[in-house]
């Protein structure tokens, strides 16, 4: 009796997995070259290696308009993905910039080959989601202020080997201004670089804002002059005003970029204010009201968002994208895990900064974050408050609507009536009257 062969019957794929993008590519981008895979009917050779090149690319970017593709995916690699992104959307291509999480190949052997194709077969089905990118303005405005952000951390280190050149010689400069990098500090600094000796004469140039008396700084100013610590401190002091005149020119670039996003014209001296005006015109909102947001923390917001707010379709999908909601790991009905994701966000982070600055805010902002550090410690009370602000700024963006501080009491006197609610419900809820007792009369 002969076995009948098994009939494999073809069967139609289901609609979620059909081939939403007939004409997808996907690249595995590299530090040397780039492997990129498309259809294999498109192209008798449908995987190609293309090096790095600006020509190279250039060459990859017409192979995929003959092959007839249409759209692109590909991890963002580092920095390498930026001028293979660009160069392919000046083509007329559309590039999805992909979460490296989202793409992971299934265990196995690992090649770029492999990479490639996997990403072209997602990208084919409609899995991939590209990542947020701001149109081209913000793109500018955002490299500026990053630059900026470099040149404010690469000099705050010289401000350190300042004060390491100064304990040296154990002048102790810092124990009685604030901020060497002040007027008087400067004033004094200059002074010894000129050959001042004279404590006397270095504690007279103190500002008179300053709150030690000239006795109590001269005492600080009598130290050992060495020559090698001197040269330390000269350089120290010639790197920082080199990197403050490079601040001064990053702020009018940023002041000149904005102007692009309205007619009007500002004086271009980069100064705080005339920024602050400039973001206030190009937001249509004062971001500065919000507690904690100063005229940087907003520019370095608005520079990695934008003001586009439909992007994310509410503040919850916003704040989540800024890696400042709690976690939802949840498997057979328990938590495992409400930590919030590792998310490298430069907006999270200067949204987590502004919190960290509100401990003795008198603000309802201020208060909130004293409540949660009291019930769970300063760094989740920090997230918790940047969350807050990731919201409110949501809302400014969204609707155009400006932000009023309540007050610390208002939040108080609410927070006490919440308290109060729960607890009475909870006595229902048991058989129980909460009662509120009356203060005791005074005995005459």
């Amino acid at each position: 009796m002969k076995q009948k062969k098994a009939v494999k019957k073809s069967k139609k794929l289901p609609k979620h997995l059909q081939h939403i993008n007939q004409y997808a590519a996907g690249i595995d981008v590299g530090s040397r070259s780039h492997f990129v895979a498309v259809p294999e009917d498109a192209d008798e050779q449908p995987v190609r290696e293309f090096s790095t090149f600006t020509g190279d690319l250039e060459r990859l970017a017409e192979w995929l308009i003959a092959c007839g593709v249409t759209t692109v995916a590909m991890e963002s690699t580092g920095i390498y993905w930026i001028p293979v992104f660009e160069i392919l959307e000046s083509h007329g291509l559309e590039v999805k910039l992909v979460n490296a999480r989202h793409v992971k190949n299934v265990p196995g052997r690992k090649s770029d080959v492999l990479d490639c194709q996997w990403l072209q077969q997602l990208h084919t089905y409609g899995l991939l989601r590209g990542a947020f990118r701001p149109d081209e303005q913000v793109c500018t405005l955002r490299a500026y202020v990053r630059q900026r952000v470099t040149l404010v951390r690469s000099a705050a280190s010289y401000i350190q080997r300042m004060q390491k050149a100064l304990a040296q010689m154990n002048l102790q400069l810092h124990n009685v201004v604030a901020d060497i990098t002040g007027a008087t500090g400067m004033r004094i600094i200059k002074a010894i670089l000129g050959g001042e000796r004279n404590p006397d004469v270095l504690a007279a140039m103190r500002d008179k804002r300053c709150k030690n008396s000239a006795a109590t700084i001269a005492r600080s100013l009598k130290g050992n002059y060495r020559p090698e610590h001197l040269f330390s401190l000269r350089q120290a002091v010639e790197f920082y005003e080199f990197h403050q005149s490079k601040i001064a020119d990053c702020d009018r670039q940023i002041l000149e970029q904005l102007k692009n996003f309205d007619a009007q014209d500002f004086p271009n001296d980069g100064s705080p204010s005339r920024l602050g005006e400039a973001l206030q015109r190009m937001t249509g909102v004062d971001l500065t009201s919000i507690d904690g947001i100063d005229t940087n923390t907003a520019l370095k917001v608005i520079a990695e968002i934008g003001t586009d707010m439909s992007r994310w379709k509410s503040a919850k999908h916003f704040a989540s994208w800024l890696g400042l909601s709690p976690g939802a790991r949840i498997s057979g009905g328990k938590v495992l895990s409400s930590t919030t994701k590792p998310v490298a966000n430069k907006a999270a982070a200067a949204l987590r900064m502004a919190a960290f600055t509100l401990f003795n805010s008198k603000s309802a902002l201020g208060a909130y974050l004293r409540r949660q550090r009291a019930r769970l410690g300063a760094p989740k009370a920090i997230t918790a408050t940047a969350h807050k602000l990731a919201r409110l700024i949501y809302v400014m963006l969204s609707h155009g609507t400006d932000y009023i501080d309540a007050g610390q009491e208002y939040y108080e006197e609410r927070y006490r009536t919440r308290v109060l609610q729960n607890l009475k419900r909870k006595a229902r809820e048991l058989g129980f009257e909460l009662v509120t007792l009356q203060e005791p009369a005074a005995v005459s």
